[in-house]
């Protein structure tokens, strides 16, 4: 598939000012000002050394006065408190934090989280009933609540009271709840915006410790699981967002946190940065909610006894390996029968299968969309039912489509991205159909994936301590990805598939007869294309490779195309 290569284009003197004042590298340089992180000096001294004072007033929030004044209430009254949450890593560190935070105020705390596959999402009356019954005056919702108009309602009715902290899009009508704290709120004056559910309880428990006159050591303390939920849950890695990413991951790989510490110490990585937490972490995590046993997770990040710890984590890691084999499973019967029905030449690939495990379609129709470019529902079917997930491509309103198809849908929801739908097994089809119609309306075919390069880069800026350089980009993520660079008119040395044909690996010579070892990962089947003596050009991300105590630098290759 033909992508777009647009390069960023910077100003030479910005660049020359930027390296000049902070002793930074050019490369570096001419990063921090193709993404205008360097258009004021303050903005980027927060970037490159975030503090702790870099924290905007918690009180900004909407409702947080509120809050904290209800929740110290109860601190001094000695209530007990029920936290409801999510059951993915945002959620989970989310009642970890606050669970923590006011069982050292001396308050009885329980929690509930919804099972994923019999439950779903969010708050349910049968949930609230329950929490009713077992004496709970004060619930305080974590990473959802949000949309909860008829549950908060239904608490109110049998004598709860809740405050609600999320972080997702509210709608028109607020829930009737005594505090709703959440930056997206329209009324909200508070700086940011995209803060992650774990976000808004660290600042919850920032308020409460402000208000109670508490040393700033008794919130600090749980920024290692503030930036394992902001990291893992996705939302841009800038602002406010990143200082606690930046600060926290200073703080996992110190941690105190025995059950963090024990789950780290067995994934192997050498260092501690965001992608151990994005691809080590956080699927672990995940997979206890995927497969409708999140409690597990919690329990290891709230235990102290080593021993539960090990065990937990190997529980962990066992739900983790269940469900990658599911996930690949579902894959390859995903892909047979894209083949068999030709259904690559849609627009939409909209695919349905018995016994599908819906806790793990997400993952797979993401798989489908980065390897088609095409916007990808899958659906399980269940009897006379069905629950699917669907992901996107940039510039196709996935939930915009689900809008204009949803008379044949039974319940649907998410945004353009990502979204989440359920239907009857007799409307499959007519969705199907409706869905692609809009598609086709909307030119779909006509987008084109475009790579945003970051960098041309020259044979005398590929060494050791320029690449070195770039982790002051750290943490890497949504919004700050890790750089891609270009590199033009290259000779092919030698090239050659490996793993049975799964990945590529090339050698290339420059023309100041540097030799250059580019690695292209699940890109197998491009080694055909191009013969030794061909000119290339490269687009990839830079890493240092180490090899019996010797370190080269290495590209990881994003896309390669004939030199023009």
């Amino acid at each position: 598939m033909n992508k777009k290569w647009v390069c960023n284009e910077v100003d030479a003197n910005k660049v020359n000012k930027i390296k000049e004042k902070y002793n930074l590298t050019d490369l570096l340089s001419s990063i921090l000002v193709g993404r205008d992180i360097a258009q004021n000096e303050e903005k980027l001294n927060v970037f490159l050394n975030p503090t702790r004072k870099d924290f905007y007033d918690p009180f900004l929030l909407p409702d947080m006065e509120i809050a904290v004044n209800r929740i110290i209430k109860a601190i001094n009254n000695k209530e007990k408190i029920m936290i409801y949450g999510d059951y993915d890593v945002d959620g989970i560190t989310s009642i970890c934090v606050i669970k923590k935070f006011l069982e050292a105020r001396g308050v009885e705390v329980e929690q509930v989280i919804p099972n994923r596959l019999e439950e779903g999402y969010g708050l349910n009356k049968d949930a609230v009933e329950k929490i009713a019954k077992s004496g709970y005056k004060l619930m305080i919702t974590v990473d959802c609540g949000i949309s909860g108009i008829e549950e908060v309602a239904y608490g109110n009715s049998l004598g709860i009271e809740t405050i609600i902290t999320d972080h997702h899009e509210p709608l028109e009508e607020l829930p009737k709840a005594i505090a709703v704290i959440d930056a997206k709120i329209k009324t909200s004056v508070y700086p940011f915006k995209q803060l992650a559910g774990v976000g808004v309880v660290f600042k919850l428990i920032q308020a409460i410790s402000l208000r109670m006159n508490l040393d700033e050591k008794e919130y600090l303390k749980y920024l290692d699981l503030v930036a394992i939920g902001t990291i893992s849950d996705i939302v841009p890695l800038v602002d406010e967002n990143r200082v606690i990413a930046k600060l926290g991951l200073k703080l996992v790989e110190v941690t105190k946190n025995i059950g963090l510490r024990t789950l780290i110490n067995s994934l192997g990585y050498n260092k501690i940065n965001s992608m151990c937490i994005s691809f080590g972490v956080a699927p672990r995590i995940n997979a206890c909610g995927r497969m409708g046993h999140a409690e597990e997770a919690l329990k290891l990040f709230l235990t102290d006894n080593i021993n539960d710890a090990i065990n937990l984590t190997n529980i962990l890691n066992n739900y983790n390996q269940v469900r990658q084999e599911i996930e690949k499973s579902i894959y390859n019967d995903a892909i047979k029968k894209i083949e068999e029905e030709n259904i690559e030449n849609k627009n939409c690939i909209i695919l349905s299968g018995e016994n599908w495990h819906h806790g793990v379609i997400g993952i797979v129709a993401s798989k489908i969309t980065d390897m088609y470019f095409k916007p990808s529902i899958l659906i399980c079917i269940d009897g006379e039912n069905g629950k699917g997930s669907g992901r996107s491509i940039p510039g196709f309103d996935l939930h915009e489509g689900l809008c204009k198809s949803s008379k044949y849908l039974n319940k649907y929801g998410g945004h353009e991205m990502a979204v989440g739908l359920s239907l009857s097994k007799e409307n499959f089809e007519k969705f199907k159909v409706e869905l692609e119609n809009y598609s086709k309306e909307c030119e779909i075919d006509k987008i084109v994936p475009i790579i945003n390069i970051d960098k041309i880069i020259q044979d005398k800026e590929l060494t050791i301590n320029n690449v070195k350089d770039l982790e002051k980009l750290e943490p890497y993520g949504e919004a700050n990805k890790m750089p891609l660079f270009m590199f033009k008119n290259l000779k092919v040395d030698s090239i050659r598939s490996l793993t049975e044909g799964k990945h590529m690996k090339l050698t290339l010579k420059s023309e100041g007869n540097n030799i250059i070892t580019a690695m292209g990962f699940n890109m197998g089947n491009r080694a055909e294309d191009f013969l030794i003596g061909d000119r290339v050009d490269i687009v990839g991300t830079l890493e240092i490779n180490s090899f019996n105590g010797i370190e080269n630098v290495q590209f990881n290759l994003k896309d390669i195309m004939k030199s023009l």
